[in-house]
């Protein structure tokens, strides 16, 4: 299983295409997706850690994927290892 960690803002359109994009790779992959608010002590402390440039920050298995817009793509290619067969 690979934990994604999704750390989002309020109002932000990225962040809410973000865990769309990943919903539709857990039909593909095994996921486990979960949301964190930027402003929670769990969102600072990423935030503090990872420094993304932008929301939302994509966590994965603890290292910062990408901040901003969720390259898919990119997001796939890394993912292949762990495809469900």
């Amino acid at each position: 299983m690979v934990e994604v960690i999704v750390v989002t803002s309020t109002a932000c359109h990225l962040c809410v295409d973000a865990l769309e994009g990943l919903a539709e790779l857990s039909a593909d992959f095994p996921l486990s997706i979960r949301e964190v608010d930027i402003l929670s002590p769990e969102g600072i402390g990423l935030v503090e850690r990872h420094r993304p440039a932008m929301p939302p920050a994509v966590v994965i298995d603890g290292e910062l994927f990408s901040s901003g817009r969720l390259p898919r793509k990119k997001l796939r290619r890394s993912l292949e290892p762990a495809r469900v067969a």
